[in-house]
């Protein structure tokens, strides 16, 4: 196929480089971070996992799937980690055969809190949280899909400790061979319920104001920061997501000062789930320009985003990158297919989760 010809007008806005924190990027589209359940025992990444990934690498950026950084942080089975010897090797498969194909990838750092089974916490203990109160929600096992445990309030004398996970988790990605993490803030998982008031009911430092709830948001980033440099740190926000069971009665003042903190810190990027994750776009009214206004590194949109829809985002300046997820899935080779504006394979959804190649690594490319 000649691409120039299929190339419509405007496609080239997407292909254009652009300097993210520490990184230069060949184009605009992104990699979504796509939890898989295919870690091996001890959550460790496989070489099919490397293959998954180096197929993909023509995104400008890759986010590798959402990883424990403890073995707390775990709320999902078969998830990798990024917390021992083992992981850090299992990653290291990963980031030599991406950057083999000159792809650039980060890792996104998680801790599910209370969105979790007891069956996947140590010692069989009840999930963490930022207060005691049981989400409405369900976590993969290894039996399927059930609902998540009743959660502990996270003490405040374990705080630091908490944040000195991300750090060493950061500092493990580091020695993995990412070349920068994404902190996740999103979705309803143990930094997302910090920020909301549904979630967080605590009464000291981390609880109550929209300053003390963006705490551990900032401390984390902070840390994160300090470790493996701002210029390779990213953060993922999904401001009106009430994925996970989580809501907040005033989202607008509370994301614009999460923003506003983070901006602070001079921080690569800043990643923002349009809406609902994975669904409505628009479940309310939301100035997302009011939100980035203070922030000066690269804004990365998602949700939905189809190929005109990008184009768009990305020329008007209302994003600087986009991210695809769910396209992802079944096109390894996204970037040219948007180019070229050729047909997207559709996924298979009874393989989103557990299992082999089939549905993982087997989707064929245009040639």
């Amino acid at each position: 196929m000649n691409a120039q010809v299929a190339t419509q007008p405007g496609a080239e806005v997407l292909f254009t480089p652009i300097k993210v924190g520490e990184l230069t990027l060949p184009n605009r589209v992104v990699m979504a971070p796509l939890t898989r359940s295919r870690a091996s025992t001890g959550n460790v990444q496989t070489a099919m996992s490397a293959t998954y990934y180096a197929q993909r690498a023509g995104a400008g950026l890759l986010i590798a799937e959402a990883t424990q950084i403890c073995p707390e942080g775990q709320g999902y089975f078969a998830t990798p980690g990024i917390h021992s010897p083992e992981q850090i090797a299992g990653w290291k498969l990963v980031t030599a055969a991406v950057h083999a194909k000159g792809g650039q990838i980060v890792l996104q750092l998680w801790h599910v809190g209370r969105i979790s089974h007891t069956s996947l916490q140590p010692g069989g203990k009840a999930p963490v949280a930022p207060s005691a109160i049981r989400a409405e929600a369900q976590t993969f096992v290894a039996e399927g899909f059930v609902d998540v445990s009743e959660p502990r309030a996270l003490e405040l004398a374990e705080i630091p400790a908490l944040i000195e996970s991300y750090r060493q988790a950061a500092a493990n990605a580091r020695e993995a061979g990412f070349d920068g993490v994404e902190i996740h803030a999103g979705n309803g998982y143990l930094i997302d319920q910090f920020l909301r008031d549904r979630s967080n009911h605590r009464t000291d430092a981390y609880g109550g104001s929209i300053e003390n709830r963006t705490r551990l948001l900032f401390e984390v980033a902070a840390a994160v920061a300090r470790q493996i440099g701002a210029g390779r740190t990213g953060v993922r926000l999904s401001p009106l997501t009430s994925f996970s069971d989580v809501a907040d009665s005033d989202p607008q003042a509370l994301f614009n000062r999460s923003v506003e903190r983070l901006a602070t810190l001079e921080l690569a990027y800043i990643h923002v789930i349009e809406g609902e994750t994975g669904g409505d776009r628009d479940p309310q009214p939301f100035d997302y320009a009011a939100m980035r206004k203070p922030f000066h590194g690269a804004w990365i949109v998602n949700n939905g985003y189809d190929r005109a829809m990008a184009i768009d985002a990305v020329a008007s300046g209302r994003a600087d990158l986009v991210a695809f997820g769910r396209p992802y899935l079944a096109n390894p080779d996204l970037p040219r297919r948007l180019r070229e504006n050729t047909a997207l394979n559709v996924p298979d959804p009874n393989t989103f989760y557990g299992g082999s190649e089939h549905g993982y690594t087997d989707y064929p490319a245009l040639d």
